[in-house]
């Protein structure tokens, strides 16, 4: 009887997971650049993010003029750079394709592909990450190189020295779960 009551928990538990849809407004992005001699990072803490489990979807976004490098100058031709005026988000759009158990509280590796969107172009990619649910929240980190020239941005110089196309992304965040009023 134990032995039945464990699985029927474990079912009910994996449907109750499987089926939700998880949300946060408080993530954190950070990307590092380069130039010869030098590197920066900059990051934000408005990253949007919103999950369902039960079509194993994905949705992120950032408003990026929210990003921030601790320096003002810097700052703001990043922004004129991506063109933030007429392009102000980034977004990534996809699904899980790797196998991911809700049920599971260790953190688990995940591959998703789907769509990215910066400086009005669009890309396919696929981003290698984590997730974890522990306590009925899911913690999500993931990493990706992105080409700036995949995106059409012209990396800007400074004096003579130009800013490497390549910049290392980073998400981390903690989303909990989301109920329509």
């Amino acid at each position: 009887m134990k032995k039945l009551v464990s699985i029927l928990f474990t079912f009910t538990l994996s449907l109750s997971l499987s089926a939700q849809t998880f949300f946060s407004e408080t993530g954190t992005a950070k990307f590092s650049s380069r130039v010869p001699l030098h590197s920066f990072t900059g990051s934000s803490k408005n990253l949007v993010g919103l999950i369902k489990l039960d079509e194993m979807l994905l949705d992120f976004y950032i408003d990026l003029e929210t990003l921030k490098t601790g320096n003002a100058k810097r700052d703001k031709d990043m922004l004129v750079t991506l063109n933030t005026e007429e392009y102000p988000f980034g977004e990534f759009f996809g699904k899980i394709i790797s196998d991911f158990d809700p049920t599971n509280s260790e953190e688990q590796y995940v591959k998703v592909s789907g769509e990215f969107t910066i400086h009005g172009k669009t890309k396919e990619v696929e981003i290698d990450g984590t997730l974890t649910i522990i306590n009925n929240v899911l913690i999500v980190k993931a990493s990706w190189v992105l080409n700036l020239n995949d995106y059409d941005i012209k990396p800007p110089k400074f004096l003579i020295l130009k800013v490497h196309e390549d910049q290392f992304i980073e998400i981390e965040t903690t989303l909990k779960p989301y109920q329509r009023n």
